[in-house]
């Protein structure tokens, strides 16, 4: 299956006229049998970038959230008032209340709408723990497995539980990765890999049935991991034979260019305008 994956939101902008940044993510996808949408960032630069770069959001057949951040699904409700009814796919934690501490200060970090605004505005949720099939050759990781010693989740992120009642560390179970079986081999898509990218590469490739994985797009959470992680971080893209990683929104400029340096041509910075062809 041919594919076309271009970024529509990201912290930087790789396009000289019209687009805008924002922290967050979102990736137009284009296959053979339709165009979908993953996460659609903070809502600031949806829109916008969408006309920018002539793509049409009222073509989507899906849309995937990858987990329940305000950066990543902050516009939902512009893209379903121009869409229209759309099944949404993601895992059933992604309405959980959500805050981060930094600095001393709490901030809601958490879906800033309610399940049921976004249900009038058209949209059908599908909420799934496991591997799910959203398209031919499209799925969505399910839960990820915390297999690795080093990948951590963030002690500063918490959540609330179902009852409102605990606030505790989040595990972020609803991190889920788009897996895309393109012609030229699979293709991961990352919302922010809170699931850690090396747990997240050996549960694709398990469970997609593939020894090699051809790309990786999107956020990969190295901003946040030790530089003494990286290596085990380059010994995986090695092992995976990966030929292209496109590197977004909370990769961190630091390990960003080391991940350069180390890969070469292999390497280019997933901004906003970024395309990926597979």
């Amino acid at each position: 299956m041919k594919v076309t994956a271009t970024i529509l939101c990201e912290n930087s902008v790789g396009v000289p006229f019209g687009a805008i940044g924002e922290h967050g993510f979102a990736c137009f996808l284009e296959t053979d049998h339709g165009n979908y949408l993953f996460d659609t960032g903070q809502g600031l630069g949806i829109m916008a970038n969408a006309a920018v770069l002539h793509k049409d959001l009222t073509s989507l057949r899906a849309i995937m959230i990858s987990h329940g951040h305000y950066d990543h699904c902050g516009g939902l409700p512009s893209v379903l008032k121009q869409r229209g009814p759309v099944d949404v796919f993601g895992h059933p934690e992604m309405f959980r209340r959500r805050e981060i501490t930094r600095k001393g200060r709490v901030f809601d970090i958490g879906i800033p709408y309610r399940r049921n605004y976004l249900q009038g505005l058209g949209a059908r949720f599908r909420l799934h723990r496991e591997l799910t099939e959203v398209g031919p050759g499209i799925h969505l990781s399910g839960e990820v497995p915390r297999k690795t010693a080093f990948e951590k989740g963030d002690p500063q992120m918490t959540g609330w539980d179902a009852d409102g009642k605990a606030l505790t560390p989040d595990p972020l179970n609803d991190d889920l990765s788009l897996l895309v079986e393109s012609a030229k081999g699979l293709i991961v898509i990352l919302g922010c890999a809170h699931a850690g990218l090396v747990n997240i590469l050996d549960h694709a490739t398990a469970t997609m049935g593939q020894e090699r994985v051809y790309a990786i797009i999107g956020g990969t959470h190295l901003g946040f991991s030790p530089s003494r992680h990286m290596d085990a971080i380059l010994a995986a893209i090695d092992r995976y034979d990966i030929q292209k990683i496109g590197v977004s929104h909370c990769t961190g400029f630091v390990n960003a260019a080391r991940l350069h340096s180390a890969l070469g041509e292999r390497f280019f910075f997933g901004s906003v305008g970024s395309v990926l062809e597979g």
